[in-house]
Parts: structure tokens; C-alpha cells; sequence
């Protein structure tokens, strides 16, 4: 007879209000066996400070803990390749477990499939094992929600930008939208104000840091200094141009 084969659960944690997760996320964090959670080295995750006081004593804690993050350029060879094995190397210690017949949730920020570690374990384990992704509220939604903004109405269409992208394509596709979220804020907002600009849209632009944390904060762009934005930031570009 083969092992028992454990399930793998992707949890979306929510953009960080604890009281954003829901009922089904607490339910699999309850009856999970393991919980994964992706860090910086030395620290504790966002994931897992969000869901820290849910966590059962006996759970077993599993850090994946990123081998580089800003230091090294996301585009040459030495970071690509060295990305890529550690979503290899976390991949299969978190089926190691799998095989054992344990239950693994592995948390996400936000939603699991939405620009989240996650996928990157989805996708060399959901074939293998059992899996069930539970979907998170977005950061995006969060912050908007901060800011009371509506975003799109209508026919309106909404883009959702990486801060991180060629900053003449971010003025491009700023021009050709009715509302955008830019996220991967970090070191980037020079870049981004200056698309703005570019694209005619700064004046509209909403900056918004922690969405639905207790320090929360928002203010318009232009009035934002370019010291480098925190993890949990983006920027908010407002549709539905006939509102009244």
C-alpha cells in the first residue's frame, strides 16, 4: 500500500488586519498539521505575524526564508537562478511533509495567487498532492477600502502595474488606463511620481501604506516625499471620471 498523501493548502492571509481572514482560512489554519511562511532572514514574516495569535502551540512552524531580496538585481542570471532554487529547496521540504500524510498550509499575503510567493510552491506541488488554494483579500482592496476611493464603474478598466517595471512603459500604460494600482512601491516611487507626471495623472495619484493595519496612512502622492515606502505600500490611480 503507497503512504498516505498529505494535503497542501495555500491560506490568503489578507493585507494585514487580522479581522480580514476568512472563516475558511481559520478553519484550515486550525486543522493544519504545519504552517509555511515565507521571511527575510531573521525575521519573523508578515504571514505569520498576521495570523499569529491563531496558531495552534503544537503546530509545527515551517520559515521558507528568501535567499536574496533587494540586494541583487531581479534580472540578472545570479538572481534568477538563485531564486529559482530556493523555490525548488522550499518546495520540497514542504513535501517532505505532504508525504508524511500531513496537512501544510502555506501562508500568503493577500491573496495566494495574486503576486504571491505561494504560486511558486502551487505549481511544482498541485500536481503531486492534494491541494485547495483559499483566497485572501487583496491588498489593493484593502487600501482602497482605507481611503474610502472608488476606483472603476462602469466600462471603466482597471490596470494593475508593477512599480518595478521600465518607468517610460509604466507612463505608457498609466496613459491608456482608467484607473491602476501600481504596487512594488519600495525604492521605486521617484520612478513612479516621475511616470505620473509623465502620464498627466499625478494630481489624481493616492499613496497608501498598511492598508487596514492600526499605523495605516495614506495622502496624495504629491505631497509624499520619495523616501523609500514600506512593504505593505501602493499607489492608487482612481477611475469613474463622471462620479458626482
Amino acid at each position: 500500500m503507497s503512504a498516505p498523501s498529505g494535503q497542501l493548502i495555500g491560506v490568503g492571509t489578507g493585507p494585514g488586519d487580522p479581522e480580514l481572514l476568512t472563516v475558511k482560512a481559520v478553519r484550515a489554519l486550525e486543522r493544519a498539521d504545519v504552517v509555511a511562511y515565507f521571511a527575510k532572514q531573521g525575521r519573523g514574516g508578515n504571514g505569520r505575524a498576521i495570523v499569529g495569535d491563531l496558531l495552534r502551540v503544537d503546530v509545527t512552524l515551517l520559515p521558507l526564508y528568501y535567499p536574496v531580496t533587494t540586494e541583487i538585481d531581479k534580472d540578472t542570471p545570479d538572481y534568477i537562478s538563485q531564486i529559482a532554487a530556493f523555490y525548488d529547496a522550499s518546495a520540497e521540504a514542504v513535501a517532505t511533509h505532504l508525504r508524511e500524510g500531513k496537512t501544510v498550509a502555506v501562508l500568503s499575503e493577500g491573496d495566494p495567487l495574486f503576486y504571491g510567493s505561494y504560486m511558486h510552491l502551487h505549481v511544482r506541488l498541485a500536481d503531486r498532492f492534494p491541494t485547495e488554494v483559499i483566497p485572501g483579500v487583496t491588498a489593493m482592496s484593502g487600501c482602497w477600502s482605507l481611503a474610502g476611493l472608488p476606483m472603476v464603474q462602469g466600462d471603466d478598466v482597471l490596470s494593475v502595474l508593477p512599480g518595478t517595471m521600465a518607468e517610460a512603459e509604466l507612463a505608457r500604460r498609466l496613459g491608456d488606463t482608467h484607473a491602476a494600482v501600481i504596487m512594488k512601491v519600495g525604492r521605486n516611487l521617484p520612478k513612479i511620481r516621475r511616470a505620473l507626471d509623465a502620464a498627466g495623472r499625478l494630481d489624481e495619484a493616492i499613496y497608501v501604506e498598511r492598508g487596514t493595519m492600526a499605523n495605516g496612512a495614506m495622502t496624495p502622492l504629491a505631497s509624499r516625499d520619495d523616501a523609500e515606502a514600506p512593504y505593505f505600500s501602493l499607489v492608487l490611480v482612481p477611475g469613474w471620471e463622471g462620479r458626482p
